[in-house]
């Protein structure tokens, strides 16, 4: 690649190859992939397993512990990327930023290396938005012992959250109803950390007064070599931190649309946006960021940003004409990213999770395609399942937002998961 005003980019597999390398090869990644081979870029994926759903997509594949900072260097200084794009957040970021002030070959991370040490940490994000931004947040404090925790909840009332500073995908949150469940809370935390502890330490908490929201969005946004785009609102519901379906209204300006009640006022979508703006322009560089915010009334406050294509943002890949992945994919080029035109009415994606330990096999895949109009699957491919995993998505548009739902819903629950 060149300059921003002239990208030029190479073929796959030859002297000329632009690179980008992933680290992390789940579901989201594999998106990612498939829209840069589009741009015809060669692409290199790593996991901590073997055959995650990127790998079977990607020209190459490594299988490393991304956490070590010894292999996680020796596989980058081995491929020499162009790119090097963190789709998780359990990497060794110090060897990420050593190469970026390095520069031992021309590199770039996604979207800087500060920007992934920063949101792996939820401290360094909650102080970066909360004390520098000034940004709206929950009431919080960080605690490093069960005492510490204790005094957090009395400061802080009931009922209240908890969370490992260094955890993703709801692992070791726990919802404090009741001082009886401080100490199961506090183990949970501990073990569903990402990482360890120093032997001897306790896993470091963040203590967040409780939200009673109106409504939780995820305000996709790009930054990209011609300035920023924003992606119509994705509203979501969460169980356990963890997200089990997401949708977009119809966009206001589709012929014959009448927005829907619960829709976001204009006044708040724009706040929305500007939060939005304010997080990402500290953060820096081009890519997808997704900015988790809470809605009570008119009040937009700022709860959590992934400098990457978001799992709620699943529901673009039906939604409208270039997925929050293909935006990724052109903005961590260097390419300008025009606003996506939304499809007619309003979207939704329900994510199907199966427990258990073992190969998915799906059944009935016939009428799970068949079981609303509208209606498409992504099956992610994931080689194996032990405990509780997302396996597909469900997705479907309809006239309305109920529509939606109640469809992407049926083809979810038409489909059924076995392991073997």
């Amino acid at each position: 690649m060149t300059s921003a005003t002239d990208i030029t980019l190479g073929t796959p597999l030859t002297p000329h190859a632009t690179r980008a390398l992933l680290l992390g090869s789940g579901e989201l990644g594999k998106e990612v992939v498939i829209e840069l081979q589009r741009l015809g870029i060669e692409t290199i994926a790593v996991d901590r397993y073997a055959n995650a759903p990127a790998h079977q997509v990607a020209h190459r594949a490594h299988v490393i512990d991304m956490q070590n900072p010894d292999e996680l260097r020796r596989v980058l200084e081995a491929e020499r990327p162009d790119l090097i794009i963190p789709e998780i957040e359990a990497i060794a970021t110090s060897v990420l930023a050593d190469l970026e002030a390095e520069q031992p070959w021309p590199v770039r991370v996604v979207p800087t290396a500060r920007a992934t040490v920063l949101t792996m940490d939820r401290e360094g994000i909650r102080r970066l938005a909360a004390e520098t931004l000034g940004l709206p947040t929950s009431p919080y404090r960080f605690v490093d012992s069960i005492d510490e925790l204790r005094q957090a909840v009395t400061e802080l009332g009931l009922p209240a959250v908890i969370k490992p500073v260094m955890s993703s995908s709801g692992h070791g949150q726990s919802v404090l109803r009741e001082n009886a469940d401080i100490e199961p809370a506090w183990e949970a935390a501990q073990t569903g950390s990402r990482g360890h502890a120093a032997e001897g330490h306790a896993v470091r908490c963040i203590v967040e007064g409780f939200i009673d929201f109106d409504d939780e969005i995820t305000q996709l946004t790009v930054r990209h070599a011609g300035g920023t785009a924003f992606l119509d609102p994705v509203h979501h519901v969460q169980v356990d931190g963890d997200y089990a379906e997401s949708w977009q209204y119809a966009h206001e300006s589709q012929p014959g649309v009448v927005a829907e009640p619960e829709a976001l006022s204009p006044a708040v979508a724009a706040r929305a946006q500007e939060i939005a703006a304010t997080i990402t322009d500290a953060l820096g560089g081009w890519g997808l960021f997704g900015v988790e915010l809470f809605i009570k009334g008119d009040e937009v406050i700022f709860s959590e940003v992934s400098p990457r294509p978001h799992d709620t943002g699943l529901v673009t890949l039906v939604s409208q004409d270039l997925s929050e992945f293909a935006l990724h994919a052109r903005a961590v080029l260097g390419l300008p990213v025009a606003a996506p035109e939304r499809f007619a009415g309003a979207a939704a994606s329900v994510p199907v999770k199966v427990s258990g330990t073992g190969v998915p096999v799906f059944h009935h895949v016939d009428a799970a395609l068949a079981a609303a109009p509208t209606a498409q699957l992504r099956l992610f491919g994931k080689p194996r399942v032990d405990g509780e995993r997302r396996v597909a998505v469900a997705l479907a548009r309809g006239a309305s937002v109920a529509e939606a739902r109640e469809r992407a819903h049926a083809v979810a629950d038409a489909l059924t998961v076995e392991l073997r």
